[in-house]
């Protein structure tokens, strides 16, 4: 298990009991295979995760530690809960004013879970494929995780199947898409959008956006990065 610390939008001594209620849509055999070995994987790396920080610094929280705990000893109730795949879009895309986000968003291969602590989101466990097998690679994004624990209680259905994920990582910005019973998708911008794209609003903080809508202030953030890092 190779982990690193991701606090923004960028072994069986002890084993927990982890229950996972995972809230997707399969659309094929080989993703439910691949989404049923990704729950395996974060399940096995946070009983190690949990048993390493448990024996090595009981009574302590490390500074900068990526969690929302009070106490290292709290891991012993963490619980691995929803999982998602991360989609993007083409910065390309958005600078030649392709609006249809659903339509262009395509899956990275990076899948999440929100972990919970007696159903309080704490963070996010980040897996990839590595030499084939599924590792987590990071954990943190606490303020990501209870966003969109709100966001997908708001537009979710049961089994959250009419949601995904959508990070474009040159806007630094993530969207909750919501697919409509009729058809047709609108996203809900989560909090690193909100910060990025400095959207005017006039309703409620989770109202949801057309693509037209977001359009603009997509490619503005998207041309602004990348020349910021050119």
């Amino acid at each position: 298990m190779r982990i690193n610390f991701d606090n923004s939008v960028k072994n069986k001594t002890f084993l927990p009991k982890i229950a996972v209620s995972l809230a997707l849509a399969f659309s094929s055999p080989s993703l439910l295979a691949q989404s049923k070995a990704t729950i395996a994987a974060a399940e096995r790396d946070l009983a190690t995760y949990v048993q390493h920080n448990i024996q090595n610094k009981s009574g302590t929280l490390p500074l900068g530690f990526p969690l929302e705990i009070s106490d290292v000893q709290d891991l012993k109730d963490a619980r691995i809960g929803h999982g998602f795949q991360v989609y993007t879009v083409d910065p390309k895309d958005i600078l030649a004013g392709r609006s249809d986000i659903h339509g262009l968003a395509r899956p990275t291969g990076i899948w999440r879970f929100v972990i919970s602590i007696n159903a309080k989101p704490i963070g996010l466990a980040t897996l990839e494929q590595i030499n084939g097998k599924w590792e987590t690679v990071a954990y943190g994004a606490a303020v990501l995780a209870q966003d969109l624990e709100i966001l997908a209680g708001n537009y979710g259905n049961t089994d959250r199947s009419n949601i995904r994920f959508i990070r474009i990582y040159q806007a630094q910005s993530d969207l909750l898409e919501v697919s409509g019973k009729e058809g047709g998708s609108r996203f809900a911008p989560l909090y690193s959008a909100r910060q990025s794209l400095l959207l005017q609003r006039s309703g409620k903080a989770d109202e949801l956006l057309d693509s037209s809508e977001l359009l603009g202030p997509l490619q503005a953030a998207v041309k602004k990065n990348m020349d910021a890092n050119n």
